[in-house]
């Protein structure tokens, strides 16, 4: 529904008429009923989503627990609430996005609280219970950042602090104290009352300085230089903006020994380059330095080799009996062939004996309980939640606006990939967390934010009114 305002030029008796004798039409938009969409979507997801859970509690219980439940409904409640805000601050913005993160991250801290279940974890020592708190943190992270940043612009004037801070927050796991390794990765800070991973924000960070970089330096990068196997490469003197990414992607893998960042972070930056630029010759270039990266550090560093190898000799005796990287790989593999098609059931299934179920492998989790056509319907709605990301994008009326949607929206595309590929076996395994349904605080902030700025944009861009000239 709109509004059009019809505004005719002013006729002035003692001056020369304007040649111009047609009207300017701005088309306004009524209030949207986009919000009562959504809250009919919000309720399904909540509906599904405490379905889960109680089927899982009764399918292993066979009773439901109070406790985990009432600390869902807690955060039921704060889901409830941001869409109040919503309605107040971005009263245009998608109804599709925040469902979606709703229904994704109630599934996950279902199929969390069915391993915690199996290895008979409580309290704060439970997965699930820890992780229903992080995804309340994340839900009022979410709200305050739609509440604090009212125009998406705002953003491009700060993408060389955006730039800083995601240095910086790179550089904090090497910090003496406070630095931290966890399962073999420097990519960790204790902050005494819980461990938080900061290149779960930079990736943010990244986004938002790369799409700012890019709108100012996207003529110069756009020159034509030499055309070679059909690919129009650009000037070598223009290559110094991939070649620092690269190299700080390199530098992730070789110090942090993170190799699913070090990738996160140069497929953003080609991805949002072949945006900026329509050159498809920036991701062929891109492509090869990162692939002959990857093949050097597997030649000379031992845990990115160990990593390869294991994924090309996941079902060798010999090292599935070590207990090593193909053990965890293949009783992934065994328990998603036990779900096959329709899955064992929630609660009925055995995801707890491969290690790491509830982060790295809770696609192998939920796999084998939802079975294939389950795992399925999880990966539909990743795809039209980075769909909507990448309308939101396109559809903006600035290029910085344009870059970010996409760019938000190819890493929860990416890191996807990433994870479903590592546990299927068809990359090597990388260690990157499911968005929304794996355990991991900082992961669930961080995709909780993506979440607010994408409503945030896509709010922004249907809040402008149409200029109509007739």
């Amino acid at each position: 529904m709109s509004t059009d305002v019809i505004a005719s030029p002013p006729i002035d008796a003692g001056a020369q008429q304007p040649t111009f004798t047609g009207s300017i039409r701005i088309r306004l938009r009524a209030p949207s009923r986009r919000r009562n969409l959504e809250l009919g979507l919000l309720l399904f997801a909540i509906a599904v989503g405490l379905s889960a859970l109680t089927l899982i509690e009764l399918g292993a219980l066979d009773r439901v627990d109070p406790g985990v439940f009432g600390m869902t409904l807690g955060l039921v409640v704060l889901i409830l609430g941001m869409h109040v805000v919503m309605r107040v601050v971005a009263p245009d913005a998608d109804p599709f996005v925040v469902p979606i993160a709703t229904l994704l991250n109630l599934l996950g801290i279902a199929e969390i609280t069915r391993i915690d279940i199996a290895h008979g974890d409580v309290g704060w020592d439970a997965f699930g219970v820890r992780q229903v708190v992080w995804s309340a943190i994340a839900v009022i992270a979410a709200a305050a950042v739609l509440l604090v940043i009212r125009n998406h612009r705002v953003l491009q004037r700060y993408r060389y602090v955006a730039g800083f801070v995601a240095i910086g927050l790179l550089v904090l796991p090497f910090l003496p104290v406070i630095g931290l390794s966890v399962n073999g990765a420097r990519a960790w800070v204790d902050l005494g009352v819980a461990t938080f991973q900061p290149g779960e924000i930079a990736k943010i960070a990244l986004a938002v300085f790369f799409a700012g970089y890019l709108v100012t330096a996207r003529d110069s990068l756009s020159v034509v230089g030499r055309k070679v196997l059909g690919f129009t490469f650009p000037r070598i003197r223009d290559f110094g903006p991939i070649v620092v990414v690269w190299v700080l992607s390199m530098a992730v893998i070789v110090f942090q020994r993170d190799l699913g960042s070090g990738l996160l972070y140069f497929g953003l930056f080609l991805v949002m380059i072949y945006v900026a630029t329509g050159r498809a010759s920036w991701v062929v270039l891109g492509t090869v330095l990162f692939v002959g990266g990857a093949y050097v550090a597997a030649r000379s560093l031992e845990y990115v080799g160990g990593r390869f190898y294991g994924w090309l000799n996941t079902l060798d005796p010999a090292l599935y009996d070590q207990g090593g990287g193909s053990y965890q790989l293949a009783n992934g593999l065994f328990g998603l062939a036990d779900g096959g098609l329709p899955g064992t059931g929630l609660g009925r299934g055995n995801p707890d004996i491969t290690p790491l179920a509830e982060s790295d492998f809770i696609i192998a989790s939920l796999g084998e309980e939802l079975g294939l056509i389950g795992l399925f319907a999880i990966f539909v709605l990743y795809m039209v939640f980075v769909s909507r990301g990448f309308h939101i994008g396109f559809a903006g009326q600035d290029d910085f606006g344009r870059l970010l949607g996409v760019g938000l929206g190819f890493v929860v595309a990416l890191q996807v990939f990433i994870v479903a590929g590592g546990v299927t076996r068809v990359i090597p395994l990388t260690g990157l967390t499911t968005p929304f349904l794996a355990a991991g605080g900082s992961s669930l902030v961080a995709n909780w934010v993506i979440v607010a700025l994408l409503v945030r944009l896509s709010d922004s861009v249907r809040a402008q009114p149409r200029l109509v000239v007739e």
